[in-house]
């Protein structure tokens, strides 16, 4: 009952405050995608993050195709972690890579969102050439 609580407080929390309106992904879409690693996020979770928070992190990755969306992924778990006690930064940097997912900036409180072109958005430029590459 008490995550069920917590879930939908971060998702209120999060109608609130989004900062990116009209970008693609919301803060709205951030927290669904996020809810399930909130209790590893704060050591409650074990020593890997659950099944559930794993495919969240990757499902967002996906979801998140252009530099304006990651950089409002950044922001919103920027704020979503101030929101919550207990929060433990090590783990929430070491989220992506337990997760299979590669970023190049870290999680926490002191990246600059609007810093980071997010390497995996270059990356995807380089798939898509080589797939256009391949169908000549």
């Amino acid at each position: 009952m008490a995550g069920l609580k917590l879930v939908c407080g971060l998702v209120l929390f999060m109608l609130v405050v989004e900062p990116m309106g009209s970008a693609a992904l919301s803060c709205v879409d951030v927290a669904s995608q996020t809810a399930a690693c909130i209790g590893y996020m704060q050591s409650r979770g074990g020593n890997r993050p659950p099944s559930g928070c794993c495919n969240g992190v990757r499902n967002l990755n996906r979801l998140a195709r252009t530099t304006r969306d990651r950089q409002t992924v950044c922001r919103c778990l920027q704020t979503a972690a101030k929101a919550f006690s207990g929060i433990n930064y090590g783990l929430v940097e070491s989220l992506p890579a337990r997760c299979g997912v590669r970023i190049t900036y870290k999680i926490n409180p002191s990246t600059n969102c609007n810093r980071y072109p997010f390497h995996l958005i270059i990356v995807s430029r380089v798939e898509e050439q080589n797939t256009d590459e391949r169908l000549i």
